[in-house]
């Protein structure tokens, strides 16, 4: 895809929610030291994230449906600034939690509108790989962002991370006010309709789809850190290594979804569960060998944000007459599953069994997940048999 700015205006975006998303859990330590906390009680500020993700894209996108596209993105990235400030700004505990969730309100919809938007700056042969240039920004964010924020927080302190990301959300808002067109509201959209189509079976399966995704994914990646100096032995640098090879898998993942799912979304969906699940099956059994498991991770971070573009365009596709709700609601979702995956990789542990049955729990949800697909492609083939049994018969 040739170069277009105004996607690399939302891809900045996405690498600027990104990063606020995923450095705090770099920064535990160090954020709990400081303000006189005990680590659980820092690890809230990310789950207080997860829950302002889901509360804030049905709520930020029902009430803002009659703004023009670029003037709500502006707004959104304006959010994300002055929370990220608040951030900066903070004295306290209680300051810092309020900045997160201020923060979190944004995400749902931006994602969800921001993918909307970027599907119309293109062909429609191409819009699946339009979203996957937004969705960019938030896999390079895993690979250099959330790193460099760490980094300059261990070195300059906590706050200073916040500040950097202050000034990206500053040069997001420049960048979106520059280069994305005038866009006018949907017209004959309304909260009622947005909702009415959020309860269709094909929506509500789109995105009980993406919930399996991410929990497949969410579960392994939350214990990555344990696993791989338990079970791989292996040193502080080689687990960061891991994650900036597994960073580098999501962001090739990423633009190989995009580009499959504008030939075929199902297919795509299936080729990538199907790999996923056979990718974590082998982890399960390769934790004890560093180079085995490096390329694991590897794979399995290109199977695992391969997901993301199909899971989105299916979501969109399936609320096609209202879809700004729905792709908002698939953001959360991801969420969803984020928490679901982190809780079913903890009972596994609670219940006793060694981190390699973590791995085969994930193996397992994405199993569900390629199953589901399966279901619905056979049910739309044999429906699209019917009636064309039924329309020859008519003409006969």
């Amino acid at each position: 895809m040739k170069i277009n700015p105004p996607l690399l205006a939302l891809a900045a975006g996405a690498f600027g929610i990104g990063v606020t998303e995923f450095a705090p859990m770099g920064l535990l330590p160090v954020i709990a030291t400081d303000l006189g906390v005990s680590i659980p009680s820092a690890g809230l500020l990310i789950s207080a994230y997860a829950i302002g993700v889901m509360l804030g894209a049905p709520l930020m996108t029902l009430t803002t449906g009659r703004l023009p596209r670029r003037t709500l993105l502006i707004a959104l990235a304006t959010i994300f600034t002055a929370g990220n400030l608040i951030a900066a700004l903070s004295g306290s505990y209680g300051m810092l939690l309020f900045a997160r969730i201020v923060t979190s309100l944004n995400h749902g919809a931006f994602f969800g509108v921001g993918s909307i938007v970027a599907a119309s700056l293109v062909p429609p042969q191409r819009q699946a790989g339009a979203v996957a240039a937004m969705f960019m920004g938030l896999t390079i964010a895993n690979v250099v962002g959330v790193p460099l924020a760490t980094w300059t927080g261990e070195v300059m302190g906590w706050r200073s991370a916040f500040w950097g990301i202050s000034v990206l959300g500053l040069l997001t808002i420049a960048a979106l006010r520059l280069t994305l067109p005038d866009m006018p509201a949907p017209t004959g959209a309304d909260a009622r309709s947005e909702l009415r189509v959020l309860m269709r079976g094909p929506v509500l399966a789109a995105l009980g789809l993406t919930v399996v995704g991410a929990s497949a994914m969410f579960t392994v990646f939350t214990y990555i850190t344990p696993i791989l100096r338990e079970q791989t032995h292996g040193s502080i640098g080689f687990v960061t290594a891991m994650l900036v090879v597994y960073g580098v898998g999501l962001t090739i993942g990423n633009w190989l979804g995009g580009r499959f799912a504008d030939r075929s979304v199902d297919r795509t969906l299936i080729v990538t569960l199907a790999a996923l699940t056979a990718i974590l099956v082998a982890f399960a059994f390769a934790m004890p060998h560093a180079a085995l498991t490096a390329v694991l991770i590897f794979l399995w971070g290109i199977a695992s944000f391969a997901l993301v573009p199909p899971l989105q365009v299916r979501v969109m596709s399936a609320a096609a007459d209202a879809p700004n709700l729905a792709s908002s609601m698939n953001i959360g979702a991801f969420n969803l599953g984020n928490a679901i995956g982190a809780a079913l990789g903890g009972a596994v542990i609670a219940a006793g069994l060694s981190l390699p049955f973590v791995a085969l729990a994930g193996a397992a949800a994405s199993g569900v997940g390629l199953l589901a697909v399966l279901i619905s492609v056979q049910k739309a083939s044999s429906t699209h048999v019917r009636l064309t049994e039924a329309l020859c018969n008519e003409m006969s």
